[in-house]
């Protein structure tokens, strides 16, 4: 015994109290002290006398902060009485994020009694054997990101709404191609197991408009055409093919590449620079600009993956994970609570610090890169010296504007006009302005201007 105390975990089962396991009634007959996720459960009536959590649910602002609630409420009751039991919808051992926590929490033993799953109907209504047919199960609330680079068969779990049934079809009818024909169909479970069990094949351009969904909604997607994925799986093959095939493609290496990932990035800039946003003009020449540079990325990547070194999966992953950790007023750390920021001045200033703890970098200033252009450099510098003047550190500021001008125009030498133009970047950043594309805009416009006079 480790002497610690206990969370007995029970299931109530898919539907009615018939599907409730022995073993489930006798644990309710044997502790006291007795708690249920929530009452909106066909079988909830079976621990009348138990809490529910429905009031978390009611209070939380997001869906995430209920579950750690739960659990800190679970382990200081069973600190409190020694053991006590907790009912969860269907299984303890399937989609049930609770008793997740609870694994990892030491402060508690957890007992978790089997019990029949949702899971168990779907198949048997379906008539799928859902290892030989290799079914993927994802949750209709994390659709997007679970689903992604899916072809099928699918079972789409948590359907509570007609916004999560409306997402999903977004999901797959994004991208260069739907995922599915406008003539297939998909299959609603609702209510497997109560009087009023729905399963039901329908249009899949209907699938949101046939159903009144709620938290006993499951979706069957018996096959997926290619997703937006799909088209990045492509472009990889793509690259592996010319870097065989091409003898220049096989002769490049990350050196070599630099000068087309550096034209190629300005191309985008010149692109954006050409959008008009009112007319709903030029992203079809950004679309273009921004393959030629995902083009870039890929390879490289293909390039390192040719060494051992990593593949583009390890790039996506790495980006997702590094921006959920600077982000922790949107993702709360640890599963805690989410950082409280004021503006996006905050959000800078906590980016900074994080970052600066992952590098392991002595100052702040390291990282910047040496190669940006001169004006970006000194906004750079700026901008993290701003964060240090924040926190109460004595930095050198730069030189008022107009001493600036005046030394310049008294000895217009390299450190004197220097000065002047780290000023005047710093006058851009007080307000707002980016100095590397207003200077871009002013050249050109005199450019065009001088032009216009040279040609008329």
């Amino acid at each position: 015994m480790s002497g610690l105390p206990t969370v007995v975990v029970v299931g109530l089962g898919p539907a009615g109290p018939e599907l409730v396991t022995p073993a489930t009634t006798g644990a309710l007959s044997r502790v006291p002290v007795r708690f249920v996720r929530t009452r909106r459960h066909p079988a909830a009536t079976i621990v009348a006398d138990a809490r529910s959590f429905d009031d978390v649910y009611e209070r939380a602002e997001r869906l995430e902060e209920v579950y750690p609630a739960i659990v800190e409420s679970l382990v200081g009751a069973a600190a409190e009485h020694g053991e006590v039991l907790y009912a969860v919808p269907g299984s303890p051992a399937v989609a049930e994020r609770t008793v997740e926590l609870l694994r990892g929490d030491d402060r508690v033993t957890l007992e978790i009694l089997p019990a029949m799953s949702f899971l168990d109907l779907v198949w048997a209504r379906l008539g799928v054997d859902p290892v030989t047919a290799g079914v993927r199960i994802v949750d209709g609330q994390r659709f997007a990101v679970d689903a992604a680079g899916s072809r099928g068969p699918l079972l789409v779990a948590q359907c509570d709404s007609v916004e999560v049934l409306s997402e999903v079809k977004l999901a797959l009818d994004a991208g260069i191609e739907p995922c599915l024909d406008a003539r297939a169909e998909v299959t609603v479970l609702h209510h497997l197991g109560l009087p009023d069990e729905l399963v039901r094949t329908v249009p899949w351009t209907e699938l949101d408009r046939v159903v009144e969904p709620d938290h006993l909604t499951s979706l069957w997607i018996p096959v997926l055409a290619a997703p937006v994925t799909g088209e990045v799986e492509r472009c990889v093959e793509l690259v592996a093919t010319l870097r065989r095939e091409c003898p220049w493609d096989r002769e490049q290496t990350h050196t070599s590449l630099t000068r087309h990932l550096l034209e190629e990035t300005y191309e985008v800039l010149d692109a954006i620079d050409a959008l008009d946003p009112d007319a709903g003009t030029g992203y079809e020449h950004l679309a273009e600009e921004l393959g030629d540079l995902l083009f870039q990325v890929l390879f490289h990547a293909t390039l390192a993956a040719e060494a051992g070194q990593f593949t583009l999966a390890d790039v996506a992953r790495t980006v997702h994970d590094k921006l959920v950790v600077r982000h922790p007023h949107v993702f709360p750390p640890g599963g805690g609570e989410r950082v409280a920021v004021s503006g996006p001045d905050d959000v800078v200033r906590n980016w900074e610090r994080i970052k600066q703890t992952e590098k392991g970098r002595e100052s702040i200033f390291d990282g910047i890169p040496n190669h940006l252009p001169a004006l970006l450099y000194a906004l750079k510098v700026q901008r993290k010296a701003a964060t240090l003047a924040d926190a109460g550190v004595e930095v050198a500021a730069p030189r008022p504007l107009d001493e600036a001008v005046s030394a310049a125009a008294e000895r217009p030498d390299p450190a004197t006009v220097g000065e002047l133009l780290f000023s005047v970047v710093a006058l851009a950043g007080r307000h707002g302005v980016d100095p590397e594309a207003a200077l871009r805009a002013a050249a050109v416009h005199h450019r065009d201007t001088t032009r216009a006079r040279e040609t008329g």
